[in-house]
């Protein structure tokens, strides 16, 4: 397999890397922007929608460039390695949308696609619950049958975005006299709703990208059903297929550009410390190996068009070399680490959400072992 961008891809590359520098506020430049930089970073997302480098892989009937997929790796490369934050809609473009495409009425398509290209809604997603995150098919949010669409009650946690969301995409038990897969219905609340209330969770950089959401006697009209009354099922495993579709580019590329400051920082700090030399370079290492495989899952999803276990190895892999090479930073600078601008600092504490997020390192752990590795089910 050739790994070197084709002329094609190449010219884009370049092209995008231009736009980037050409467009980016300095404002908005690092991998975490806070949360008080929203309406700047929403100004970001229209103007890579104006400029078509948001759904570069949608179809060009629903607002997109209907460009292949390793164009969407080669941009989310390029945004990593300015330090530049991705679409604030990355639900919306990721999961949401796609869905929405695949599975939504012409309606929702109209209503909907043009809105979250241009960041004008933004999405979040309500899958995981307290007991049930792991095992999606044990969910007990409730969508009881009313005149004219679902009364819906339950809880979500981990919801990203869920705090600045417009829109949640939502899986519920309609039916639960059927089996744990079956009697479910995917739904789109506004999160606006009456009864909706989002509770964020403060981690231990103080801010609070994920959430809790509980939905109160919240009244859902069934023209925002997705699919078929009761077949959520499906639904939900395309809005998953599609996450894992360019994580791997996007987490590749961050570590990339981490690990670049961190090599930096051993070059000023690390002298001849053959220990920490040693460390620096096996991170260098492993971001290169990472970036390989988030190669060969691209492949894979040329030639199937689904994405393969690659991505669980890069995302299990990322999260635990992310926290290294932070924790190995703040060794490197010692007891200045307090006194600098806190990036690294930042860092360490952002790190520790790595292993929950999109998957717990265990969780991807047991898919890394019956999937690529054959062994037999842990349950």
């Amino acid at each position: 397999m050739d790994l070197r961008d084709t002329a094609e891809e190449a010219d884009f590359r370049r092209r995008a890397r231009q736009w980037i520098a050409a467009h980016l506020p300095p404002g908005l430049r690092g991998l975490y922007p806070r949360i008080e930089q929203l309406e700047p970073a929403r100004e970001w997302s229209r103007a890579m929608s104006e400029a078509g480098y948001a759904g570069l892989t949608w179809p060009r009937e629903y607002g997109g460039q209907g460009l292949p997929l390793a164009m969407e790796a080669i941009w989310l490369e390029e945004l990593a390695a300015a330090e530049a934050p991705q679409h604030l809609g990355v639900i919306g473009l990721g999961m949401a949308g796609p869905t929405i495409m695949a599975h939504g009425t012409e309606d929702q398509r109209q209503r909907h696609l043009s809105r979250i290209l241009d960041a004008s809604e933004i999405w979040c997603q309500g899958f995981s619950e307290p007991g049930a995150g792991s095992d999606l098919a044990s969910l007990r949010t409730r969508a009881e049958a009313r005149p004219g669409g679902f009364l819906v009650n339950g809880q979500k946690v981990w919801s990203s975005y869920a705090h600045i969301a417009d829109w949640c995409i939502l899986l519920t038990r309609s039916d639960p006299a059927r089996p744990p897969h079956q009697g479910m219905t995917f739904l789109l609340v506004d999160m606006h709703s009456p009864g909706v209330e989002v509770r964020p969770i403060r981690q231990l950089t103080g801010d609070s990208d994920f959430n809790e959401i509980f939905f109160t006697d919240v009244m859902v009209p069934e023209e925002n059903v997705v699919g078929e009354v009761g077949e959520g099922w499906q639904v939900a495993m395309t809005t998953l297929l599609h996450e894992r579709g360019t994580l791997g580019f996007a987490l590749t590329g961050s570590l990339d550009t981490t690990v670049r400051k961190l090599v930096e920082l051993a070059r000023e700090r690390a002298g001849q410390d053959t220990r920490l030399r040693d460390l620096v370079a096996r991170e260098w290492i492993t971001t290169r190996a990472l970036q390989l495989t988030a190669q060969r899952s691209l492949g894979q999803h040329a030639r199937t068009g689904i994405p393969g276990p690659e991505g669980s190895i890069v995302k299990l892999t990322f999260s635990e070399t992310n926290q290294r090479v932070a924790k190995l930073a703040r060794e490197l600078l010692g007891e200045e680490a307090v006194l600098d601008d806190g990036a690294w600092l930042y860092q360490q504490l952002r790190s520790r959400g790595n292993t929950i997020e999109a998957g717990t390192s265990e969780v991807l752990r047991s898919i890394v072992a019956e999937r690529v590795l054959g062994l037999p089910r842990s349950r």
